[in-house]
């Protein structure tokens, strides 16, 4: 029995489809290989074709058949593409049982800089695309008795100067959780997230960081994680598998879990 049975075995996730937006980079690029890895079918979101092109053939090397993968090149800020996702998953599967909101992006600026504009684009695709995709999977969802695992933030949790819109969709996005956890209970959908601390992905750097400046920023989050250390995209994506899987944490719903090396219990410094 190859590792990759136990894996599936231990989880239960073996064969399941799994819906991840976000999947060409970072978190759910991440997200996508760690379910790969416990034999489940993958229906991966993301603006960059060549890069969604890299997570799906990386799936295909732990042993994901070609067959199994659906690439799906989307806009999440556009509400038809929100929609579009899910039915094309469907449309290929035939079934959903995981939904993994994993999409989302960093705006810097505080109350004084931050343009109504930049605003709004954070809380679009922050907020109102995971609304739109989580709404279109739910009916699948219910007949799969699966569930839901949204990306959220350590920001969610606690907050931080210059980055109040991100700091908001976060903590919209953990009270979403909650919300829609209820909502499901009874039938059951189980709904949780994760809340990474700083993690080493692209999504600074793409919010404007220079490389120097992302050095000093990863050096300066040593001394602000308890653990002394940045996260890797990995450790968040095997978080996601647990909270998604009814074999590990079927009794787990409506749950904000930290995955930030101690970053929300710190003090400031």
């Amino acid at each position: 029995m190859s590792s990759k049975d136990i894996s599936s075995l231990q989880t239960g996730l073996g064969g399941k489809v799994v819906l991840v937006t976000g999947g060409s980079s970072g978190i759910g690029k991440s997200a996508a290989i760690e379910f790969a890895q416990n034999g489940c079918k993958l229906a991966i979101v993301g603006r960059n074709k060549d890069a969604l092109k890299d997570t799906a053939n990386i799936c295909m090397s732990h042993g994901v058949p070609e067959a199994e993968i659906l690439e799906i090149i989307a806009d999440l800020e556009k509400d038809d593409d929100c929609k579009r996702v899910v039915s094309e998953a469907i449309e290929k599967f035939e079934q959903l049982d995981v939904l993994v909101n994993g999409a989302g992006s960093l705006v810097t600026g505080g109350i004084e800089t931050l343009s109504v504009e930049d605003y709004d684009k954070q809380m679009n695709l922050n907020c109102r695309s995971i609304y739109i995709v989580t709404q279109a999977a739910i009916p699948f969802l219910k007949a799969s008795k699966g569930s839901i695992v949204n990306v959220s933030s350590v920001t969610g949790l606690r907050s931080f100067p210059n980055v109040i819109s991100y700091c908001m969709s976060k903590a919209a996005l953990d009270q979403f959780t909650r919300c829609v956890a209820l909502e499901l209970a009874s039938v059951p959908v189980r709904c949780n997230a994760v809340n990474p601390g700083v993690i080493e992905t692209n999504v600074h750097k793409r919010a404007g960081m220079s490389d120097e400046a992302y050095e000093k920023f990863l050096e300066h989050s040593r001394a602000t994680h308890a653990l002394g250390r940045v996260g890797g995209p990995d450790e968040v994506a095997k978080a996601i598998v647990f909270l998604a899987s009814n074999e590990l944490s079927g009794f787990m719903t409506g749950a904000t879990l930290p995955v930030d090396g101690g970053r929300g219990i710190m003090c400031p410094r």
